[in-house]
């Protein structure tokens, strides 16, 4: 029997191999954030929720422009919902900040869903075009969801610069994706079932993922306590945040522009369908840059680390430029991937900024000032590239605005990052 056990191969612990150790060890950053306790939880449902922002406004133009037969009437109507929430977003996540993420976000879904609903409606029963207006306009209460998140990761890792880095590099890949998907989600919604089908399932999903990213209690944020000096000044007075939102702003229009003349490139060159492919694309590259830049441990002032993104941005998108004077889809594709790269971590880093510079009981609003800037530059985007595709010559000269902007960008980095010192944030008084 001796003999027996002792002639019994050994047999190892399972080695796991080089690469797949190496793996482990690069994905360490992200596996450290979502260890902690109801991070995931919290994700998922922000991601539910999340979807519907690249859904509503593709949805509302297709459902629009199928029924009453004019895409000025939808365009019209969906820039009246943008302006809207230009100007109720700051005061719903001002709301979010004095009363809690849970108490707020709730009712302020269900204002936004009943807009929804109201407009499915409206165009279903043929109701006069002004009543499209109002029930677009009511949709602007819905919360800024993706602000909310990275709000939670702030306070999860008010401590640990490198672990809010990481989560806001992961919240910026999530926002490409949610924005690479929503479109191609909203389209087939729209065209295999029936028109208001996109509408209806973007409700539906931004209330079910609200609901539930608010049940998720032990990961939000406390509220703070009131100024002892009374009402808190507003976060556009802070010192540095105005600038911030100049860039935020040019940002916007680069993607704001870079959509239209895409569209606009792939309709001139006789492959239309594949605009939506060209612009996920560029949302592919940003998604994939902004997860890899959460690898990396940042260093050096995060002034100086913003100076850097924006040349990179401004580098990259002198690239779409050169790639539409080649008239080659194929080579305009490669150029789209590529300029992605640079957004995100220009997007992370600057919203890493805003929270430093916004006190945290007023980081929601902080945070969705930036957001409220990023879309009046995606507005101001889309209609200086559509200007310039019909005065310039065609889509190729065009694509000069998206690379105008990112230089406006990077201008006014240049002064900013000199005198910006990485700092705590301000007193919320």
């Amino acid at each position: 029997m001796i003999l027996f056990l002792a002639a019994r191969p050994v047999t190892a612990p399972p080695v796991r191999p080089a690469p797949q150790r190496a793996r482990l060890r690069a994905l360490a950053p992200y596996g450290r954030i979502f260890a902690v306790p109801g991070t995931r939880a919290f994700t998922a449902a922000n991601l539910l929720a999340r979807l519907p922002m690249g859904m509503l406004s593709v949805s509302a133009v297709l459902m629009i422009a199928g029924s009453r037969g004019s895409y000025a009437l939808a365009g019209a109507v969906t820039a009246t919902g943008l302006a809207a929430t230009a100007l109720v977003g700051p005061w719903t996540a001002r709301m979010v900040d004095r009363h809690g993420q849970s108490r707020t976000a709730v009712p302020a879904t269900a204002v936004a869903v009943l807009g929804s609903l109201s407009l499915l409606l409206c165009v279903r029963y043929g109701a006069p075009d002004w009543t499209l207006f109002a029930s677009y306009a009511a949709t602007a209460t819905t919360p800024n969801t993706g602000g909310m998140s990275r709000a939670r990761w702030a306070h999860l890792f008010r401590d640990d610069p490198a672990a809010r880095h990481t989560a806001n590099s992961f919240e910026q890949a999530a926002d490409e994706l949610c924005f690479m998907l929503g479109p191609v989600l909203a389209t087939l919604l729209c065209t295999v079932l029936f028109p208001e089908a996109g509408t209806a399932v973007a409700a539906a999903l931004l209330l079910t993922g609200v609901l539930l990213f608010a049940a998720q209690r032990r990961t939000e944020p406390p509220v703070a306590p009131p100024p002892a000096t009374g009402r808190p000044r507003s976060p556009l007075r802070l010192p540095g945040l105005p600038p911030l939102l100049v860039i935020f702003l040019a940002t916007g229009a680069v993607f704001g522009s870079l959509e239209v003349v895409t569209i606009a490139f792939a309709d001139g060159h006789g492959v239309r369908t594949a605009a939506g492919g060209l612009l996920a694309l560029q949302a592919a590259g940003s998604c994939a840059a902004g997860l890899l830049y959460g690898l990396l441990r940042p260093t050096g002032r995060a002034g100086h680390r913003f100076l850097a993104c924006t040349a990179a941005m401004a580098a990259l998108m002198l690239l779409p430029l050169l790639a539409a004077a080649t008239g080659s889809p194929a080579t305009l594709a490669v150029a789209l991937l590529l300029a992605g790269t640079a957004t995100a971590p220009t997007m992370v880093t600057g919203m890493g900024l805003v929270q430093s510079l916004t006190p945290p009981g007023q980081l929601n609003e902080g945070m969705t000032l930036a957001v409220t800037a990023l879309l009046g530059g995606i507005a101001a985007g889309s209609a200086s590239g559509g200007w310039a595709v019909e005065h310039l010559g065609g889509a190729g000269a065009a694509y000069g605005v998206p690379a105008a902007a990112a230089a406006l960008a990077l201008t006014v980095t240049l002064p900013t990052a000199r005198r910006r010192p990485d700092r705590p944030p301000a007193p919320a008084s």
